[in-house]
């Protein structure tokens, strides 16, 4: 295979080389289902052998059935290698300094097309080439912690941010973002809400839900509006920075302990669950929604608590789960299980035996809702009741993601069941609440009358 018809193998090769088209060639392709004109992209090494990938003029791209492919004419040719130009950062007096701690994600990258890799732009000047606005907001330093997916961040990862966050304060720099991978972001916010206390700045966490080589990428956006969040923002606590609504107006601040992921792809899938956001955030500055918060201060002073302990586990309750799931995290050594539970906090009796074995073994367990938004409330029914009794402590109305990073943090520092109920039961920083506002919980059902003439109002 030669390096024009990268990535392409058999009955797409086959195609290709029929009507003597090259990669990265403007094309008019005729199929039976149209027509369709574009740059002949590389494919991952990974794909399959029945598509041609066309990059339209819209900046989205398409993949065309090989087996509709009628005609192919090559237009013009000019390879391309979609590298992000790199420009030195300049440096602004007066503007506040302010450091990328970068974990790896989709924030101001591009893609590898014979791949399908994500590559990331990171340092100063690749940063200033994808993002020039950037300069206007703060003076901008980066260093790469490391870089790994979302999905593959854990307490390693959480304790060396945490480390990194509290020599940088000590430095005296005015704001920190960290870029990250959007899947586990929430976690990731959970547990530097913990182990960084007393913060004197913002701590802000981003990502992207769609990467910079696509036209609805929300990479640049996010990223300015993280930047001025951390250099000029008063709120001084860890926090996630994305898309407020679908488009781009504004970004929203979530609090670490009261924020979760909650849609696949949409841009503004972070959303405050229980509670309201702490504020909004545009180019121009931010503007608080709320005024509990810690605010910014101009000491070097910073509480790092980077504790975490491996053997934690959240069981998602469902109908007729067998106690053996219970019996298994004990007998391999678990220390501390969150369970999902139903309505008010409740599982079946079918699992009793296994939590009775499980609290004489000296495991934490903790009880949370799988219905997110509440509190849990143990005293309403028997069940509840009985499970107290069995020495399972309902969470409040703590997230399950959010209670399973705290029981991990508690457990990195004790083994005292009454002093892990102590840090668990005690407001760090917002994760458990006095009540839910009255706009704290907003779910609407579409195709409603009323609903759609509220949507058709205001914005998602």
């Amino acid at each position: 295979m030669t390096e024009s018809i990268q990535g392409y193998k058999g009955k797409a090769l086959e195609v290709i080389k029929k009507f003597h088209v090259r990669v990265w060639s403007d094309a008019l392709i005729k199929s039976t289902r149209g027509e369709f004109q574009g740059i002949i992209l590389p494919r991952s090494e990974n794909d399959d052998q029945f598509h041609i990938v066309l990059k339209l003029a819209t900046g989205y791209n398409v993949g065309i059935d090989v087996h509709t492919i009628t005609e192919m004419t090559e237009i013009g040719y000019k390879e391309a290698h979609y590298k992000i130009p790199e420009k030195e950062f300049p440096f602004t007096p007066g503007l506040p300094k302010v450091k990328l701690l970068g974990t790896g994600g989709t924030i101001a990258s591009r893609l590898d097309y014979r791949t399908g890799a994500v590559i990331p732009a990171f340092s100063p000047g690749e940063l200033y080439g994808a993002v020039p606005e950037l300069a206007q907001i703060c003076n901008l330093d980066t260093e790469k912690v490391f870089a790994v997916f979302s999905e593959n961040m854990g307490p390693m990862q959480y304790k060396k941010l945490a480390v990194a966050i509290g020599e940088e304060i000590e430095k005296g720099i005015k704001g920190i973002i960290i870029g990250h991978g959007t899947d586990t972001l929430h976690h990731t916010a959970a547990a530097l809400t913990f182990m960084c206390q007393n913060l004197p700045i913002p701590v802000i966490l981003v990502g992207s839900q769609r990467s910079s080589d696509r036209p609805s990428s929300d990479a640049a956006l996010n990223l300015m509006h993280a930047a001025t969040a951390a250099g000029h923002g008063d709120i001084a606590e860890v926090m996630i920075c994305m898309f407020g609504p679908t488009s781009d107006e504004y970004a929203l601040l979530h609090r670490g302990t009261r924020v979760r992921k909650m849609h696949s792809s949409y841009r503004s899938t972070f959303r405050t669950i229980g509670d309201i956001p702490l504020a909004t955030v545009t180019r121009q500055g931010v503007q608080a929604i709320r005024n509990d918060y810690n605010p910014r201060r101009n000491d070097h002073q910073v509480k790092i608590l980077p504790y975490f302990h491996d053997k934690v586990s959240i069981v998602y309750y469902y109908p007729n789960m067998q106690p053996d799931i219970i019996d298994s995290l004990v007998d391999n050594g678990y220390k501390g299980i969150v369970i999902a539970g139903t309505g008010l906090g409740h599982v079946n009796k079918l699992i009793y035996p296994a939590i009775r074995r499980a609290a004489a073994a000296g495991v934490a367990i903790y009880m949370t809702v799988q219905t997110l938004w509440g509190f849990v409330h143990m005293f309403v029914y028997d069940t509840g009741r009985d499970l107290m009794a069995m020495g399972i402590v309902p969470a409040e109305n703590m997230l399950p993601e959010v209670a399973f990073i705290k029981l991990s943090w508690a457990l990195g520092q004790t083994s005292d069941l009454e002093e892990i109920k102590k840090i668990m039961l005690t407001p760090i920083s917002g994760e458990i609440t006095k009540g839910e506002p009255y706009n704290g919980y907003l779910i609407y059902q579409g195709g409603i009358p009323e609903v759609e003439e509220f949507i058709r109002k205001v914005h998602k």
